[in-house]
């Protein structure tokens, strides 16, 4: 080989090494010839990338330093080795975690949606096509049907939308997530409670953004706690199973401590000039004060009730049960409880409400509500928690504090007049 040859063939070597230097560099900073804001994106998505990964390196190391009370409440290694294999954070989990509907909507809003005429024919033809079913969970339990029901139409509209969430994955996020939350470290161990003793497979673990799951919306806990089998073969397969669904409604309630034989509550009619000084009595009490059921007739019920006026003195009124509460243990929210016992007896073949909702009603917002239980706390009329939602306890307090000031009617409500006369805005 001539000398000139072999410098021709060393220079075009070096040319090859050249360009190949050069595509790589095109590939590695994401084609930098493109410009300035082309290799800033590149940046910025390398640098995203490596984020990424700093907190999945995290998060796996927070799973892990959970493993003692894993293995304290019964979970393996293998089985704990097992769920945290490839796991991530999912990046929706704690956005989700806000949204709660039943707290931030009017009542009759949420009312109507939750028991609306399309849900109660959805109700109905459960109830034909579960009748058998529904007769022996209630023999067994003493909760009568059509509160099974509208507990099921209410979780997951009869089966329609239970979610579809890796309960694993999303109680795990929102442990990492919300340390304020120390409810979804219990859950998501539970949840591996739920694997260990093979009540479920992993691939059935589905629901929603808290880990609620199945027909019945149960958290894994209270899968372990209340689920059951209809006909005590295999696990109780709450995702596909409709007659599990509905027997493990049954027992949650029952083991709730449901009474059986009594009503939820009931829509009722106050008489003129009516006074309200205590919102808690019996049945009777109120019957003999001239208070009957919207329909006219005499009040059947008996035992402890309580006057709730949703709108105040000018809208529906309703004397609840001690069965009413056992519905807020479901969801402590009286738009839900409320919404699942008049779907029930839409369900069973009662009407609209006789009462109306008042169209000029105002509705306060979460931190307005904050500030009328912070004055009535500073007033020593309200000692429950300030988070802006309305429970019996800040009806309670607005009544004492409409009774000692001969605010009339004392009904427990809260207007913009009541927030003015007590914060002064």
């Amino acid at each position: 080989m001539t000398r000139k040859i072999r410098d021709e063939r060393v220079r075009a070597a070096r040319r090859g090494v050249r360009l190949a230097v050069a595509g790589a560099g095109l590939f590695a900073l994401g084609a930098f010839a493109a410009g300035p804001a082309a290799a800033q994106a590149a940046r910025q998505e390398q640098a995203q990338g490596q984020g990424q990964s700093a907190r999945t390196a995290q998060f796996q190391a927070f799973l892990r330093a959970l493993e003692p009370r894993a293995r304290a409440a019964g979970v393996s290694k293998a089985t704990f080795e097992a769920a945290l294999d490839g796991l991530t954070p999912d990046p929706a989990a704690p956005s989700a975690s806000a949204k709660q509907p039943e707290f931030d909507k009017p009542l009759k809003t949420y009312l109507a949606e939750a028991a609306g005429a399309a849900r109660v024919r959805r109700g109905r033809a459960a109830a034909e096509r579960w009748r058998g079913e529904l007769a022996r969970v209630a023999g067994r339990t003493g909760v009568p049907p059509a509160i099974i029901l509208a507990a099921w139409g209410l979780e997951t509209d009869f089966g329609a939308v239970r979610g579809g969430k890796d309960v694993v994955r999303t109680l795990a996020t929102l442990a990492f997530e919300r340390p304020d939350r120390p409810l979804f470290v219990d859950e998501w161990i539970a949840a591996l409670a739920i694997l260990e003793k093979e009540h479920a497979p992993r691939e059935k673990l589905k629901g929603s953004w808290a880990g609620a799951m199945g027909d019945p919306q149960f958290i894994p806990s209270a899968y372990l706690k209340y689920a059951v089998s209809y006909d005590g073969q295999g696990y109780p397969d709450i995702w596909d199973k409709p007659q599990d669904s509905l027997a493990s409604i049954g027992n949650f309630l029952r083991q709730s401590g449901w009474r059986p034989g009594q009503p939820w509550g009931l829509e009722v009619v106050l008489p003129p000039g009516f006074e309200t000084p205590a919102l808690r009595q019996t049945f009777e009490a109120f019957a003999a004060k001239g208070v009957t059921a919207a329909d006219g007739t005499p009040i059947r019920a008996r035992g402890e009730a309580t006057l709730f006026l949703p709108s105040g003195a000018r809208g529906p009124a309703f004397l609840l049960s001690e069965n009413y509460w056992i519905l807020k243990a479901y969801n402590n929210s009286d738009s839900y409880a409320l919404s699942l016992g008049l779907l029930a007896d839409r369900i069973d073949g009662a009407g609209a409400l006789r009462g109306r909702w008042p169209d000029d009603e105002v509705f306060l917002s979460r931190p307005q509500k904050a500030a009328i239980q912070t004055a009535l706390q500073k007033r020593g009329f309200y000692k429950g928690t300030v988070d802006g939602r309305f429970g019996q306890a800040s009806r309670d307090a607005i009544h004492a504090y409409q009774t000692a000031n001969a605010i009339r009617p004392a009904d427990g409500f809260a207007t913009p007049a009541l927030l003015r006369r007590l914060t002064g805005d």
